[in-house]
C-alpha cells in the first residue's frame, strides 16, 4: 500500500512538471497558417500581364483612348518589355526633344548622334551643311516644352518593333546671323513657338534601351 502511494504521488509530481513546461491547452485551437510561398520573377511578369487584361492601365489609359489601336499597340508592347512604362518614356522624349533640337540649331550631332536614326541624320545634315555654305549661324536658347503629347503607337509583332509619335511645342529664342554678323532671320529678344512632330522606334524587349529619331514633321 505505501508503494502504491509512493507512485501515485512521483505521477501526479510528473504531471504538474509536464504541464509547466508544456502549458495547458483549452478549447479550440486554429491550425497553424501556411508560409506564402515566394514569388517568381515570371509569375510577377504573368500577375502584370493579367492586371492589363482584368482592367484599364492607367499608364496607357492616361496618354491615349482605352479603346484605340494605340492603347493596343502599347499593351502589347508591355507584354514584350515589361519594364516598358510609357509616362517614363515621355520623360525621356522631353528631354531628348531638347537636346536633339537644340543640337540641330547650333549644328553641333557628334553628342546626339547614337539617338538618330540614318535617314534623320542625314537630313539634319544636310541642313546643318547647307547653312554653312551660305555662311549663316544660328543662335539659340532653349525656354521649354509648353505643350507634349502622345499622338499615336504602332507595334510591329514580327520584327517587334515599337513606335511613339509625340507632338511638341517647345518655347525657344532663335536667331540667324550672316557672315557679317547681321541678323538675317529671328529676334534675340523674342520667345519663338516650335511645333514638332517626332517619331521614336525601338525594338522592344532588346538590351539596348534607347529610342531612337526616325522621323520628324509639323
Amino acid at each position: 500500500m505505501i508503494e502504491l502511494l509512493v507512485l501515485a504521488g512521483i505521477a501526479v509530481f510528473l504531471i504538474l512538471k509536464l504541464k509547466s513546461v508544456l502549458g495547458t491547452r483549452e478549447g479550440f485551437e486554429k491550425p497553424p497558417l501556411p508560409v506564402p510561398a515566394q514569388t517568381s520573377p515570371a509569375e510577377k511578369a504573368r500577375e502584370k500581364f493579367e492586371v492589363i487584361e482584368g482592367g484599364a492601365d492607367l499608364d496607357i489609359t492616361d496618354h491615349v483612348d482605352a479603346d484605340s489601336d494605340a492603347a493596343k499597340a502599347l499593351a502589347e508592347m508591355k507584354r514584350v518589355d515589361p519594364d516598358f512604362n510609357v509616362t517614363e518614356f515621355l520623360g525621356g522624349a522631353r528631354g531628348a526633344y531638347e537636346m536633339i533640337l537644340m543640337a540641330f540649331e547650333l549644328g553641333e550631332l557628334d553628342e546626339v548622334e547614337p539617338f538618330l536614326s540614318g535617314d534623320v541624320l542625314e537630313a539634319f545634315e544636310s541642313v546643318i551643311e547647307q547653312r554653312e555654305k551660305e555662311g549663316l549661324l544660328v543662335q539659340a536658347n532653349f525656354v521649354g516644352v509648353r505643350e507634349m503629347t502622345l499622338l499615336d503607337a504602332e507595334f510591329d509583332k514580327d520584327t517587334k518593333e515599337g513606335e511613339l509619335k509625340v507632338r511638341f511645342v517647345g518655347e525657344l529664342t532663335s536667331v540667324v546671323r550672316d557672315a557679317a554678323g547681321d541678323v538675317v532671320e529671328g529676334d534675340p529678344n523674342a520667345i519663338k513657338r516650335q511645333k514638332d512632330i517626332w517619331t521614336f522606334a525601338r525594338i522592344m524587349g532588346s538590351d539596348d534601351p534607347n529610342w531612337q529619331l526616325v522621323a520628324t514633321g509639323e
